[in-house]
């Protein structure tokens, strides 16, 4: 650690200086503003129609001054309209996982946009496309929405259903979209509604029980009250500062949830980032209901749920009892031919075995490079990746749970990191310090950003030997 670092008269987050950081954020504030005075101009003259500017609350979550505004995206680059190229290892927040406007899937769009862009009935592609979802992830009876929201919420009413218990166990800090029944948290002990929650009319306590990752008592104790339908995880805790399975969790989550009666739905829409089939393919989980979302249709909104053989019986033989009337799944647009399309492209040509292998490749570079700078600073911070996922967490590692990832965020210095790579050419997601490697992210924009974080770190620290 430098000696900057060291100085006990300072206060320090994370290991920097607070006077220098506050430095560092006024002078890239400053850097980025003179640099895009047409995105500035964009945002103040054309945008006043939308609520606080923006046709989406998040996109006043990046930590610039005003959100860039972008003119076009290719493969792994961004250009906004001032005409700055970006190095883009947000990639839509994995909704362009494998790179923007994929040439099979944008040729998917074209040939379909001619035959019409939705029928309410199956395409041709459509009946195709659930053999190519089973040869991928696994042999599940499938169903298709827009967001993995819905089909999180979709899954959880069947397992509702066949189960006739109310609740579902989530794990503290997860994410499963914007699906109301997992918005609560883990304090002193208890399940309660999360904090900064919007207009919400009920008790989400009623139908949710939160727990600690990584910890199978917990879960036990839980499920034996005997009212979880389901168990609802990411195999790996994506959302806020990286949280790997330790060892036999995620099988220890089968063997209770067989034992308790409660089925077991896993939402790979983060970590399909671990290798061709997801996470549940690479390391060979068996859930009774797969969800998958974000970049599986090439970038094209859509998502979809599956159910095992067995769950699919279940569900067939409550579907023949239950009274008629709106089964409270499905919106109109769901199940589009586009989506099929483009779905089609992506799993035949796009996300394939050769493709998930440049990635990991490249992610592999990124990590380690990454690691060696911060260990050349001696900030206690650590780097984890889920196979084209990468993060960098601004404090020691491993972390083993919700609340420990909680501690390791730190908005204000991740948001200046953020705004330094900007600056130098490098787009990483908003929320938290994730970078995605696509097929098509070229070893030099992944040497760039390791040199740009580098010299973030440098600024930051006063370390002149990064």
């Amino acid at each position: 650690m430098t000696a900057d670092l060291a100085a006990p008269h300072n206060a320090a987050v994370a290991g920097i200086r607070t006077n220098r950081l506050q430095a560092f954020i006024a002078e890239e504030n400053a850097r980025f503003v003179a640099a895009r005075l047409r995105a500035q101009a964009a945002f103040e003259n054309d945008s006043a129609a939308w609520l606080n500017r923006v046709p989406m609350h998040w996109m006043r979550d990046w930590p610039s001054p005003f959100p860039l505004v972008v003119d076009a995206a290719q493969d792994a680059t961004l250009v906004d309209v001032d005409g700055h190229r970006l190095d883009d290892f947000c990639l839509g927040d994995t909704g362009s996982m494998f790179g923007h406007a994929p040439a099979a899937v944008t040729r998917a769009i074209r040939d379909q946009a001619a035959r019409g862009l939705t029928y309410m009935l199956p395409s041709e592609a459509a009946l195709r496309a659930g053999a190519l979802m089973s040869d991928t992830f696994g042999p599940f009876r499938w169903q298709v929405t827009l967001s993995a929201t819905d089909a999180n919420r979709n899954a959880l009413r069947v397992a509702r259903a066949v189960t006739g218990r109310r609740k579902v166990l989530v794990f503290n800090g997860c994410y499963h979209g914007t699906l109301e029944d997992t918005m609560v948290e883990l304090r002193s002990g208890l399940t309660i509604a999360r904090q900064g929650l919007v207009g919400q009319g009920f008790d989400l306590t009623t139908g949710a029980v939160c727990v600690e990752f990584n910890d199978l008592d917990a879960v036990a104790a839980a499920l034996k009250a005997g009212d979880v339908a389901a168990i609802l995880t990411e195999p790996v805790m994506t959302n806020s500062c990286m949280v790997l399975p330790q060892d036999g969790f995620l099988e220890g989550l089968r063997e209770l949830a067989d034992t308790h009666g409660a089925l077991l739905i896993i939402d790979e829409t983060h970590t399909q980032s671990s290798g061709y089939g997801g996470y549940t393919r690479q390391h060979g989980l068996h859930p009774d209901i797969f969800v998958i979302g974000k970049c599986v249709a090439g970038g094209m909104p859509m998502a979809l749920w599956g159910m095992t053989d067995p769950v699919a019986a279940r569900f067939a033989a409550y579907d023949a009892d239950r009274p008629a009337g709106h089964s409270g799944m499905g919106t109109t647009l769901a199940g589009n031919p586009m989506q099929f399309a483009c779905l089609e492209a992506t799993l035949r040509e796009v996300a394939t075995p050769q493709a998930f292998a440049k990635m990991n490749a490249g992610a592999e570079r990124l990590a380690t490079g990454l690691s060696k700078t911060i260990d050349a600073v001696g900030v206690p911070w650590h780097v984890v990746r889920v196979g084209a996922r990468v993060e960098f967490i601004c404090a020691p590692g491993p972390l083993r749970n919700g609340t420990e990832a909680a501690a390791a965020h730190h908005a204000t210095l991740e948001g200046a990191l953020h705004l330094g790579l900007l600056n130098r050419g490098c787009l990483i997601a908003p929320f938290h310090n994730m970078m995605l490697v696509s097929p098509v992210t070229a070893d030099a924009q992944i040497d760039r950003l390791i040199a740009a974080f580098a010299d973030v770190l440098s600024a930051l620290t006063g370390d002149t030997h990064v």
